[in-house]
């Protein structure tokens, strides 16, 4: 472990400008930004039919998009990399953690799709359209199952295991469960980022799996949103680093990874009977930014979601699958639908690539699929080209070759999804490896330090008796498994509900590991688990050095319903009575300290600035090794250097979006984005709200200072058919519309937090950058951020690219979004 670190948001990747900072410290984590605001833009991103009629479907319907007679591919993004800027690179061997370079993986593509298109051309027309078809609901071993073409070692292949999560391998046994997206976001750490990633990808690959369904990228538009907690925050940038190092890391292990949601699935509550309506520039900046960030990570597939953008259901619009996915950023995987989310075999033509599960309805029949007989069918009566066919099975072969799964040591699935119990065709197969060390090692670098007065602390010898209240200090009545995709809520909280999820092979309660730690002091050790039994709690916090009260909320996904959460949640409170839980100890104890244990923010005004809370510790939601993860921190075995991933306001109305409900039990409502470009802290800039804890707010346990802050332009290397495209940017001309122009390399994503000239209508402070560094005492490191000219661009809605608007740019450095150290002004 890292008794210390420090983070720097600001980073970047194509050479643009740089800024040098010395900083001092013992530890910290830092974040930038500054005030006032600006608003979004119009021009809706739109596909070319309206609305479609509610998902309750029993069979297969040829009623949708106006279907194509003619389908011309996508070519090949015409890159002009620039060496060391641009490496060629294969997805088994990235470039490293903090390497500035982008891994050029067009030669790895260009191979892949070589090898997919010599495939398929033995493949008749049904073989073709199987690959795009899953077998259905439960009818294999996995929860997605693309058939086998026979022989598998010769003319065929052995098809496709499709299988959740976006935090661990979903329905098997000897898999780790690790630290959630949010939590991971938390740490603004790409190494853990990116390990995170790698070893998952090495679990699911070890289970046989072809595709792991994640990492979630969703933005937590509402802080209700009940799969928060399973994306990576509140800001794009951070859910675009966040999904890029982890993609790196998932595919670096040998499985295809999973960009999802696209797009715009940001409540639970009517997700398949809704319409996001979401402006073009919104789009682009805001929720298209991290499926952008992970072509360029090179993932191999996405999953459109259950809503409707701008009146078009996800998996049938065809400007968000073709024009801004496959066209604008180049993306060569495929897309596949999320489970039951296709609504018409013409989809096809608007860029579905793959039916999940392949039955509709999830009705078990694979009979019953929009694609299956009815593609070949609309190929054979000519409403769909089977030169599209061959696109869709070509884009899904060359992401298994890409991954270099043709390689006979790659694992045959081993396990059973829907029956654990069955030795026939569960080999119970250990996954884990040394795993838990990352989750225990992430899940304390991710908890954030709210409060700490009067020295509360870390723990140690001053604390002679202490006492834990709140059911969350504790392991449950019977398991951690003991609920349905873990919809409950009972003992110490590591991760949400839903498809999510993973199954705990333990879980490690607060109690026993604290319980360890104390003991090394002596320390006596109580505890009242009840959280609704205030007599007992408040009479076991009286004269004790310390009363740690544990106060938890949860939320998941929308099948399933916890005390009345239909996976959002319905306010912002803390569950299981909390804030009287403190209230009673608080009452009785001046040295009351809580940790929260929170899917997402909730509001602490009842008791924040009690004088009797000293300590604050927010844990959020980190897996397995919770209870080990919180003791480091207590104990200080940890500098606690969590930065908070979203805002947490003072009132639930202070944030600028809420959950949408109203219509009949058909009727699809809509969701207007009227927010804009104002997501989470950008919101509360703009409109002047004082929160209670800003975005990336964090204390320590540890003193630092900032100085020097030195920012120049970088005169880099640019190919000769780029030098064109250079000087029309240095114009504020936007980039031209062509394959792969949102990821040229010229005009690649990356970050730090910039503060736009009034002229580019942005909000007041942008995070455009973030790094991690570790310090000794008294040590000092200069940090190079470097940006790149995508940092400093907006998306012209009219032309349909990317400019620099034109004024002065300035850049914020500090430890939050709203506490600034340094300022300085970037030299266009």
């Amino acid at each position: 472990m890292h008794p210390s670190a420090a983070f720097w948001h600001l980073v970047a990747l194509v050479p643009f400008a740089f800024a040098q900072v010395d900083q001092t410290s013992t530890q910290v984590s830092s974040s930038s930004v500054a005030q006032p605001l600006v608003s979004s833009v119009s021009n809706a991103v739109s596909a070319s039919e309206s609305a479609i009629p509610s998902p309750s479907v029993s069979s297969a319907s040829t009623v949708g998009p106006p279907p194509r007679s003619t389908f011309t591919p996508f070519p090949p993004p015409l890159d002009n990399p620039v060496p060391p800027i641009y490496p060629e690179a294969d997805p088994l061997n990235p470039t490293e953690v903090g390497n500035r370079a982008i891994p050029n993986f067009g030669p790895a593509w260009a191979s892949a799709w070589f090898k997919a298109k010599a495939k398929i051309a033995n493949f008749t027309l049904e073989e073709k359209v199987s690959v795009t078809t899953g077998v259905g609901w439960q009818n294999d071993r996995c929860v997605g199952n693309i058939p086998g073409i026979e022989p598998h070692d010769g003319r065929g292949w052995p098809g496709l295991c499709l299988e959740d999560s976006p935090l661990g391998v979903r329905f098997a046994d000897f898999v780790t469960a690790f630290p959630t997206g949010i939590n991971t976001a938390a740490s603004f750490n790409r190494r853990f980022m990116r390990l995170r990633g790698l070893y998952m990808g090495r679990e699911f690959v070890g289970k046989g799996i072809n595709v792991a369904l994640g990492p979630t990228m969703n933005m937590g538009r509402v802080a209700q949103g009940g799969r928060n907690w399973e994306g990576f925050g509140g800001d794009p940038f951070l859910a675009g680093e966040a999904s890029y190092e982890t993609i790196l890391g998932i595919q670096e292990a040998g499985v295809i990874a999973c960009a999802k949601h696209l797009v715009g699935n940001e409540q639970e509550i009517k997700r398949r009977l809704s319409s996001s309506e979401i402006d073009d520039r919104t789009m682009h900046e805001i929720y298209a930014h991290p499926f952008l960030k992970s072509v360029m990570a090179g993932v191999g597939s996405m999953m459109c979601s259950y809503n409707q953008v701008n009146g078009t259901y996800a998996c049938d619009n065809d400007k968000m699958m073709n024009d801004i996915v496959k066209r604008e950023f180049g993306f060569r995987g495929f897309i596949m639908s999320d489970w039951n989310a296709q609504m018409w075999t013409t989809s096809a033509t608007t860029g579905l690539d793959m039916a999940m599960p392949g039955d509709i309805g999830l009705n078990h029949d694979p009979n019953t699929s929009y694609f299956g007989g009815n593609l070949t069918a609309h190929v054979n009566n000519g409403t769909i080209p089977e030169a599209l066919v061959d696109d869709m099975a070509t884009r899904i072969i060359a992401s298994w070759y890409l991954l270099h799964q043709d390689r006979p040591s790659f694992p045959a699935v081993n396990f059973n999804a829907f029956d654990l119990e069955d030795d026939a065709t569960n080999l119970r197969v250990d996954v884990q490896e040394d795993h838990h060390k990352l989750v225990r090692e992430l899940g304390a670098a991710s908890a954030v330090l709210l409060k700490n007065e009067k020295s509360a602390l870390p723990l140690g010898r001053k604390d002679r008796s202490i006492v834990l209240v709140g059911s969350g200090a504790n392991r449950g009545r019977a398991g951690p498994n003991v609920f349905r995709d873990h919809a409950g809520l009972d003992g110490a909280l590591g991760m949400g509900w839903g498809s999510g999820t993973a199954r705990y092979p333990y879980l490690v309660p607060p109690i026993d590991a604290i319980q360890r730690e104390a003991r090394k002091f002596r320390t006596s050790v109580s505890y009242a688990f009840d959280d609704f039994d205030l007599e007992t709690a408040a009479r076991m916090s009286r004269k004790q050095s310390a009363a740690l009260v544990f106060v938890m909320a949860n939320s998941g996904e929308q099948y399933l319903t916890v005390d009345g959460n239909v996976g959002d949640r319905n306010n912002l409170t803390a569950w299981r009575g909390g804030e009287e839980l403190i209230a009673a100890v608080a009452a009785q104890n001046n040295n009351t300290i809580v940790i929260v244990n929170s899917v997402g923010p909730i509001i602490m005004e009842s008791w924040i600035d009690h004088p009797n809370v000293t300590a604050v510790l927010w844990v959020g939601v980190p897996g397995q090794e919770i209870g080990n993860s919180i003791a480091d921190v207590l104990y200080g075995a940890w500098n606690p250097s969590g930065r908070l991933p979203y805002t947490i306001a003072r009132r639930a109305e202070d944030y600028g979006a809420q959950i949408i409900t109203g219509g009949g039990p058909q009727d699809v409502i809509t969701i207007p984005y009227t927010e804009g470009l104002e997501i989470d802290y950008r919101h509360f800039d703009a409109r002047n709200i004082t929160p209670r804890f800003e975005f990336g707010f964090g204390l320590s346990y540890t003193e630092f200072s900032y100085s020097g802050l030195r920012l120049s332009k970088i005169e880099s290397a640019v190919s000769l058919a780029d030098r064109p495209l250079v000087q029309a940017w240095e114009r504020g001309d936007a980039s031209p519309i062509s394959v792969g122009s949102s990821r040229a390399i010229w005009c690649v994503a990356s970050s730090l937090y910039l503060n736009f000239p009034p002229s580019a209508g942005e909000p007041p402070s942008i995070l455009r950058g973030f790094a991690d560094v570790f310090l000794g005492p008294g040590e000092s490191r200069t940090l190079t951020i470097t940006l790149s000219r995508y940092d400093l661009s907006i998306w012209d809605v009219e032309k349909q690219g990317w400019r620099k608007p034109s004024g002065q740019f300035s850049v914020t450095i500090g430890a939050s979004s709203r506490d600034v150290r340094l300022r300085g002004t970037v030299p266009v």
